[in-house]
């Protein structure tokens, strides 16, 4: 039996938890793939606030739960050998946090060890419009090896849905971690008769 692709997912306090929920349903349907999951107190409160979804609820999404204060916890140790992480969304100060090495959480911490690990480390961050300071913390976890997928919606698939939009976000950030997915269809190329 093969050790399965461990996914860290981490929900923080920006708008857009409805990318924490369902990264988490489509990682649950992958074969060969474990989920570790991580919440902010803020991100708690968003998951309630804009999807009525209670801890539980979102806790069963997940193959394991660590709490946030648990620093102690297997993702915070680079023997742990997670695939890579997603932080989705992910607030101004958790991007803040990862980009200086504050590691003052849980969900910091392990976002510290899977760039001191050269994993791959995708933050769906969430701000708008952004100042100074929020593109140099951009720069400077891309600098470190994150890769910055701010979730954009893609008009060019037409989307007639919230879903629809969120899904392409999702897959992309999927597809970042090398993982498999037909959540949003592939670009085919403009039609020869355009």
């Amino acid at each position: 039996m093969s050790t399965p692709k461990r996914i860290i997912v981490g929900i923080s306090g920006a708008s857009g938890a409805v990318y924490g929920a369902r990264l988490l349903q489509a990682l649950q349907g992958m074969e060969g793939v474990e989920s570790h999951l991580v919440v902010s107190h803020a991100g708690w409160l968003n998951l309630r606030h804009e999807l009525d979804m209670e801890r539980a609820e979102v806790e069963a999404l997940a193959d394991h739960v660590h709490d946030l204060a648990d620093v102690g916890a297997s993702i915070a140790s680079g023997s742990f050998a997670a695939h890579g992480m997603v932080v989705a969304p992910c607030s101004m100060r958790t991007l803040a946090a990862i980009a200086h090495g504050l590691a003052d959480n849980l969900l910091t911490r392990a976002a510290d060890v899977v760039l001191k690990e050269r994993r791959r480390l995708v933050l769906l961050t969430r701000e708008s419009p952004l100042h100074l300071v929020h593109l140099r913390n951009m720069a400077t976890v891309t600098e470190l090896g994150a890769i910055c997928c701010p979730p954009m919606p893609a008009f060019y698939q037409r989307p007639t849905t919230i879903g629809e939009i969120v899904d392409h976000s999702v897959a992309r950030a999927l597809d970042l971690l090398g993982l498999d997915n037909d959540l949003a269809p592939r670009w085919q190329g403009l039609p020869k008769n355009s």
